[in-house]
């Protein structure tokens, strides 16, 4: 069944550009492979060497996160929006807030 998958930007130059991309898949272990047969390459940034998602990698099934699903076991339907999102770490401190440096 056809899923729609969103590419996030840093992920874009394994799948040649592409922002969305199509996968025949009935759950998100099968969308990985899948897109691995696609754009090769592609898995190897999403899953660690013994197969769980990268814990840096957060996997969204029509806006739902598959940590409070089933995980990798998920089930997809025909129509499905699957969003592929890399956690983002760091930020601004307050300004004059500088109680954890040294000194």
């Amino acid at each position: 069944m056809a899923v729609l998958v969103r590419i996030p930007t840093p992920l874009r130059a394994v799948t040649k550009g592409s922002a969305e991309v199509q996968v025949t898949a009935d759950n998100v272990a099968a969308l990985i492979d899948d897109l691995e047969r696609q754009f090769p390459g592609l898995r190897e940034r999403l899953v660690e060497e013994g197969g769980e998602i990268r814990r840096f990698i957060n996997i969204y099934v029509n806006q739902e996160d598959i940590r409070f699903l089933q995980g990798a076991k998920t089930l997809l339907k025909q129509g499905d929006e699957v969003s592929i999102v890399p956690a983002i770490a760091g930020g601004l401190q307050e300004a004059g807030d500088h109680s954890d440096c040294p000194g």
